[in-house]
This record gives structure tokens, sequence and C-alpha cells, in this order.
């Protein structure tokens, strides 16, 4: 390999961190000046502009009629986004979980998420079932816009501040979604330089199209959310950070995976490995996000370091899979047997004593 893939790397790298520091800088202080909260910022501008990476890469990749790579990024960001981004995110800093993303957004996803599987149950998600998921964007959307302008209006007879009222001036706005797009720019670009050279590397070793989906593209895509929600973390923007990844998965299915599923000829096929496995893992794994965030209203550093570890047997798994090594059966029985079981009965007994303290 030349060393001009690895340069492209790197660079990609660079501007994925820079972008990120402008995009958490720009949303939090929008969020500010407009009064709006910035879990409603998190969910809807940053996670919508970092997710557009996943955007670009599945819808070319339909074009191109490669759906293993389509669905394998959608898929794998989505697994990425919860185990890796929130891992390590809430490793670095708890995060405080707002009840609104217990009663709606975590929801939601876990509903998205569940009815992916449902659609792929055949073997194929549809064009028509990709326009039906991009429909459903557009509601969650309208449902979010419409929660803010709600819960505003009924805090109208509260004072505005002179602070309030100065930061909300018009030059003020107009220099937040500045660097807002500076952000989302630098993003895309340094997201595209990367994985075209974390692509390159993986070929070299002969792994699958899904394989590469499921790990380097869907990681490399997701590198905004990475940058934006750790360096949100470090900020203090909490609310952004664990918004930025609940609604960059809802999107990811319904808007990424239903326009590339809707552009495509005959639809997306999905293949057994994913139809069996990775989905399933996806499912799960949003599942798993209602229990721990209600456990307190908060992910803790311990709950953090145990998504990261998952993520890193998932990789294993994978690896292993791809390569046919003679460690996947002891592998996989070790999983299901134990790893798994232990986890859930931590989960219940953690939700137990929480709900018997309330």
């Amino acid at each position: 390999m030349s060393g001009s893939i690895y340069l492209l790397f790197v660079s990609g790298l660079l501007l994925l961190i820079i972008g990120a520091e402008a995009l958490v800088r720009g949303a939090s202080k929008l969020a500010a000046a407009l009064g709006v909260a910035p879990l409603i910022v998190g969910l809807t501008v940053v996670a919508y502009g970092t997710s557009s990476p996943e955007m670009a890469v599945s819808v070319h990749s339909s074009l191109m009629d490669q759906p293993n790579l389509a669905l394998g990024n959608v898929v794998g960001s989505n697994i990425f986004n919860v185990l890796f981004i929130l891992g390590v995110s809430a490793a670095i800093a708890p995060l405080t979980v707002s009840s609104q993303l217990v009663r709606l957004d975590v929801p939601i996803m876990i509903g998205a998420s569940v009815l992916t599987w449902v659609l792929a149950l055949d073997g194929r998600i549809g064009r028509l079932d990709g326009v039906f998921l991009f429909l459903c964007i557009l509601a969650y959307t309208y449902a979010l816009i419409h929660i803010e302008l709600t819960t505003r209006q009924q805090s109208n007879d509260r004072p505005e501040s002179t602070e309030v009222r100065e930061s909300s001036s018009p030059w003020r706005i107009g220099c937040n979604l500045a660097l807002i797009a500076l952000g989302l720019v630098l993003l895309v670009i340094g997201s595209r330089w990367l994985v075209q050279g974390a692509v390159s590397m993986a070929q070299a070793f002969n792994n699958s199209e899904l394989v590469i989906g499921l790990t380097v593209v869907a990681a490399g895509t997701s590198l905004p959310e990475l940058a934006t929600s750790v360096v949100a973390s470090l900020r203090g923007e909490r609310d952004i950070a664990v918004g930025n990844v609940v609604g960059s998965n809802i999107f990811n299915i319904l808007a990424v995976l239903g326009l590339s599923s809707a552009v495509a000829v005959s639809g997306i096929e999905v293949s057994a490995a994913a139809e069996r496995f990775d989905i399933p893992v996806m499912t799960a794994v949003s599942v798993a996000c209602l229990p721990i965030f209600f456990t307190g209203s908060r992910i803790s550093q311990w709950e953090g370091l145990c998504f990261f570890v998952y993520y890193i047997i998932y990789s294993c798994y994978l690896i292993l899979n791809s390569m046919h090594h003679q460690m996947l059966p002891l592998f996989s029985r070790t999983m299901l047997g134990f790893v798994i079981p232990i986890t859930v009965l931590t989960l219940l007994i953690v939700s137990w004593r929480t709900f018997k303290a309330r």
C-alpha cells in the first residue's frame, strides 16, 4: 500500500476533529441564542448533519449496485454509535439522560430497529419499504419541532433576559449557522478521505463487502458522530452528546436506509448473515439502551466501559467469522453461554432496584 493512503487517512481524521469542534461550538451557541433546548439541536441539526456521510455512502452504494455495503454501513454505524461512541463518551464523563429520550426518542430508535428487522425477513427491503421509512423520518422531525414549539409557548410568560436578547441578534445567529455549516463541511470531507483510505487498507486483506461495510465503512462514516459526541462530552454539552447518537441512529434507519432502498432499482437485498446476526444485534443494542438510560437517568462510566467492551467483542466476532477462524465456535459459545446472560441479569437487577427505589 502506498503512503498516500495513510496520508489520506490521517488528513481525514484531522478534519473530523476540527469539524466536530466547530459543529459543537456553533450548535450549543445557536441553541442558547434561539432558546432551543440543546437536546433538540442534538437530535436534529447535529444528528442529521453528522449522519450525512452515511447518507452519501449508502445512497452511492445503492446506485452502484452494492447493496451489502449500503446495508452494512447503516447497521454497522448504529451498532458503532451506541456501543463505541456512547461507551467512550460516558467513560470520559457520566452522561445525563433527558426524560424525553427515555419516553420518546429511545423507544422510536427501538421501534425503527425492529421495523427494519421485520422488513428484512423476506430477504429484501423494497422500494416501497424505503419510501415508508423516509416518510417516518419526516413525521419524527415534525414531532420534534412540535414538541419544541409547544414547550416554548408554555414558557412565554417567563421574562427574557438582556443576555438572551443580545445573543439572539441576527448577526450572532448567522455566525453560529456559519460555524455549524463549516463544521459539517469539514466532517463530510474528513470522513470521505478517511473512508477512502480505510477501505483501500481493508480491501488489501480481502474482506467481504458486508464485513467492510459493517466495520471499516461504518466506523469511518460514524467518526463525525464520534468526534462530535466526544467533544460535546468534554465541553459539558451532555444533551448534544447523547442526542447526537440517538438522533443519528433514527436518521440512519429511517432516512439513510429508506432513501437508499427507494433509489435502488429493486430495493436492497438483505443477505442471510445480516438477517440472522447483524440486524438482530443492532436491535438488541437499541433495546439495551432503554434500561441503562432508565436507571438513574444517566449513563455511568462503568456502563460506558461495558458498551465499549461489547463493541470490541462484536468486532472480534466479525473478524473471526470472515477468516473462518478455528476459535470462532469457542468464542460464540462463550458469548452465548456466559457474557450475554451475565449482562442481561445485571441489567435486570439494576432496573429492579431502581424501580423499587421509586
